[in-house]
């Protein structure tokens, strides 16, 4: 099997991971955009609850008598430069993912369950010719993309998730993953129901993001659904760090939380590669592509995809806002 896009679209007939929307689909695209408390079209209605994820982080004690570790070198911005440019070019596998500690700029790279044979040894082996400007790791799951997220959206066969609210040359939008966009051309607040929104822009591979202008007339709270019966206001866009505490909402598994990993991340899924994304240790579900993650009042990404799930925990990418908002022209209302 190959990496998937946890947020990419699905068949609303289908049921485990789409391709982009959070439709049940069997296809294998981007996580939903998960957690941006869409407009409030319905968002409730069509919204499925979940339950979240507390990431515990330990503080360790440094014993007064013992010897400090030496400090990890900090290889240069060259050598990243050539450990990815040597990735891109000998291993983009299906399954596969790399990104960057910007605390040491070593490259860490994934690979899925799909991943095994003479791809995996051929991994391991430019891996290991990279020498310290490098480490391997393996992932229990399927990295897919997951099609739903905050609040629910409905397409032409596919469900994803809302990612923010938005305005672009004063009028009303939304921000979600592109594969969701590409999947279909209008959008929903139900299943069925009357046309409240239409894809105006998709892009996907390469990034992962669309933008959705809404047609209905609807509130277009600039908030995310924290599935408790309350929502957080978001009031900006920021870029992640490494090792900061964030949340992802989603209409397939809710609010859950966990740590940026990595930036910059590289993800080969089945349907192309994607760059320059938010790697993190937050789960998410088919459905959830397109929901937001935000700390606080700040909206830091769209979910793409990834792999696991939220009862024994995974991995997940997102698409960063600020990179979505200039490349559209878009703001935050």
């Amino acid at each position: 099997m190959d990496a998937t896009i946890i947020g990419s679209p699905a068949r609303v007939v289908a049921s485990p991971v789409p391709p982009c929307p959070d439709i049940d689909v069997t296809g294998h695209p981007p996580l939903e955009v998960q957690g941006v408390k869409r407009p409030r079209i319905s968002a409730r209605r069509t919204a499925m609850a979940g339950g979240a994820a507390a990431v515990l982080a330990a503080t360790a004690l440094a014993l007064p008598t013992a010897h400090a570790a030496p400090a990890q070198a900090r290889l240069s911005a060259a050598d990243v430069a050539s450990a990815r440019a040597t990735l891109k070019a000998e291993a983009s596998i299906p399954g596969t993912a790399w990104s960057v500690d910007p605390r040491t700029n070593k490259v860490t790279v994934t690979a899925d369950s799909t991943v095994r044979g003479a791809k995996l040894a051929q991994l391991n082996k430019v891996v290991a010719g990279l020498g310290d400007k490098a480490t391997l790791k393996r992932t229990a799951g399927q990295f897919r993309p997951l099609i739903a997220g905050g609040d629910a959206i409905w397409g032409s066969g596919v469900r994803c998730s809302l990612g923010f609210n938005v305005s672009k040359g004063g009028q009303p939008y939304f921000l979600t993953a592109g594969h969701c966009g590409n999947a279909s051309a209008s959008w929903s607040d139900s299943q069925g129901g009357g046309e409240a929104g239409q894809t105006e822009s998709s892009t996907f591979p390469g990034n992962d993001f669309a933008l959705v202008r809404y047609t209905g007339s609807a509130d277009h709270t600039s908030a995310v659904d924290l599935y408790n019966g309350s929502q957080q206001n978001i009031g900006k866009a920021g870029e992640a760090t490494v090792g900061e505490h964030v949340q992802r909402s989603g209409s397939t598994s809710g609010l859950h939380d966990g740590q940026v990993t990595g930036l910059n991340a590289t993800v080969n899924y089945a349907e192309g590669t994607v760059n320059g994304l938010i790697d993190t240790s937050v789960c998410a579900e088919p459905g959830d592509s397109g929901g937001a993650l935000f700390d606080g009042d700040t909206a830091l990404g769209l979910t793409s995809g990834g792999s696991g799930d939220c009862s024994s925990g995974g991995e997940t990418f997102f698409q960063p806002v600020p990179a979505a908002l200039q490349a559209l022209g878009a703001q935050l209302p």
